[in-house]
């Protein structure tokens, strides 16, 4: 055997040289020409975009140097170096973060089987590694000269997806676009970011569309980001241009742990953690018919008013955010008053429960804001399923294991109070400001129900039900009545809102995961 000290030194060096004119022709992608196309449609590289997303000097590529073993077709011909996907490890704000990010400029950023495998591999090393992982998508699906072997390739992913669900964070983020069933990677990720005009996603296009039922669409109007970010619920984020959107998902993984065994980062926080809220008195009105921006509640609440909301524009009668309470991270859940009076729907049930359930597989305490008149009645609801689907809402809430507040701002009425984890589905603590209204339904309805008949009966039926409306009010629905049967812990001066939950947050720091023995439950679907 020649030992290393044998081998002439122009050999090594020569060796050397080849090495880095190898690496600088795969970092260089397959032509100027390509990288012009790329940028002519308002689209970043992949290098590029791997230099927003991490910090600066910190990534380390895997496998640059692989190429398909394909023949035929055209592709004995055509073996570029890193086969249209780099792959490899970095820091965001210092802590590490796994990424593949696809090449359109090589094969249209196709997936085939040695494509396939860089991103295999990527997946395990961020699941060993205990690290959250960042796919930058940019594809045209599955190589077709590969046949069979590209769609194994697409099962291998989704299987590294489901396996490292609630382990690490997921992100899948859009900047080209998906079809088929790549687009099924993304929807079983965590996040979902979009860009508008340039990413889409759908699993039939606007031409298989058009064959099969006549309609005519364009591809952002089948599947661009405002329709996943408005319409369908796939896409959590939507932004105008990607290096906003990469800097936002650089501040989202500053939210969240590396895995689920450990907590989030926490910050230093200037913001005083007793700070009072005074701003809250005059935010939110004491009728209960008078709607108010939620989202002025939480900013005022957090710390230095700053909050990332999920699916901002999906499901606007319920919010879900993450924000920082003295320097840690905290997940909202809040009723929204002013989208269609902050009601319980099929949409917001399911948008809240995954987001609970998100919470709860990574060690994100919960905070809930109820303002809630009830359920959304209608037929379409009924027949919707709003029985399965708000019991998907009911089944996070009481499966969670972090540390879970709640607190009724006004109204909470009916099974909508109990599902927004109330006291008796296993809330650890229970506030209610001076304005809660916490009862089966409202004063109006009650009585109308118990009383019909002796409204019927009286001389002024209206002048009889205004009265008993308030007899009802004032005996069932006094802002005290809940907390003097315990289902409230205390009620607060609203503007110690944030100083109260801070203190019960640190209180509940060192909580235990409880949880029977089984292998997983069955939540409604």
């Amino acid at each position: 055997m020649t030992a290393l000290q044998d081998i002439p030194l122009a050999t090594v060096r020569g060796g050397v040289a080849e090495l880095h004119a190898l690496r600088e022709l795969a970092a260089a992608g397959p032509s100027a020409q390509a990288t012009r196309a790329q940028h002519d449609k308002g689209k970043l590289t992949a290098r590029e975009r791997i230099e927003i997303l991490l910090d600066e000097g910190s990534f380390t590529e895997v496998e640059p140097l692989r190429r398909h073993r394909a023949t035929g077709f055209g592709l004995e011909h055509k073996k570029p170096y890193t086969d249209g996907v780099i792959t490899g490890w970095g820091t965001v704000h210092g802590r590490m973060v796994f990424v593949y990010a696809h090449d359109f400029r090589i094969f249209g950023g196709a997936l085939g089987e040695a494509h396939a495998q860089k991103i295999h591999k990527i997946m395990d090393m961020a699941i060993t590694a205990g690290a959250p992982l960042v796919s930058l998508n940019d594809g045209a699906g599955a190589r077709i000269q590969e046949g069979v072997t590209a769609l194994a390739g697409y099962g291998g992913i989704f299987r590294r997806n489901t396996r490292a669900s609630g382990v690490i964070p997921q992100i899948s983020v859009m900047l080209g676009p998906c079809a088929g069933g790549a687009a099924y990677s993304p929807a079983l990720t965590d996040f979902v970011f979009m860009v508008r005009e340039t990413s889409q996603m759908f699993i039939t296009g606007p031409d298989v569309v058009k064959a099969v039922t006549g309609e005519e669409i364009s591809q952002n109007g089948l599947g661009g980001a405002d329709v996943h970010a408005q319409t369908s619920g796939v896409a959590h984020f939507a932004y105008d241009d990607e290096h906003t959107c990469l800097e936002e998902v650089r501040f989202l993984l500053s939210l969240l742990p590396q895995n689920n065994q450990e907590a989030p980062p926490a910050e230093y926080c200037g913001d005083p953690a007793d700070r009072r809220c005074d701003e809250l008195l005059d935010l939110v009105p004491a009728d209960g018919n008078r709607p108010y921006d939620m989202r002025a509640v939480i900013g005022e609440i957090a710390d230095d008013g700053q909050f990332m909301e999920v699916h901002e524009r999906w499901a606007t009668n319920i919010i879900c955010a993450l924000t920082r309470l003295d320097g840690h991270t905290v997940g909202v859940v809040a009723n929204q008053p002013q989208s269609v009076a902050g009601v319980l729907d099929i949409h917001a049930s399911e948008k809240a429960a995954r987001f609970v359930r998100l919470c709860d597989a990574f060690n994100i305490p919960l905070v809930t804001l109820i303002d809630v008149p009830g359920f959304l009645p209608g037929v379409d609801q009924e027949h919707g399923g709003i029985i399965r689907h708000g019991a998907k809402l009911l089944y996070a809430y009481c499966d969670a294991t972090v540390p879970r507040i709640s607190l009724v701002l006004r109204k909470a009425y009916g099974g909508a109070y109990i599902v927004m984890d109330s006291r008796s589905v296993g809330a650890d603590l229970a506030f209610a400001w001076p304005s809660n209204e916490i009862a089966v339904m409202g004063a109006e309805g009650a009585a109308n129900v118990i009383f019909r008949r002796q409204i019927a009966a009286a001389d002024d039926p209206e002048a009889t039900r205004a009265d008993l409306v308030k007899k009802y009010r004032d005996e069932l629905m006094h802002p005290y009545y809940a907390a003097e049967r315990g289902l409230v812990d205390d009620v607060i001066d609203p503007a110690a809102t944030r100083d109260v939950l801070i203190r019960s947050l640190r209180m509940l720091r060192a909580k235990p995961a409880d949880r029977p023995d089984r292998k997983h439950g069955n939540p409604p679907q």
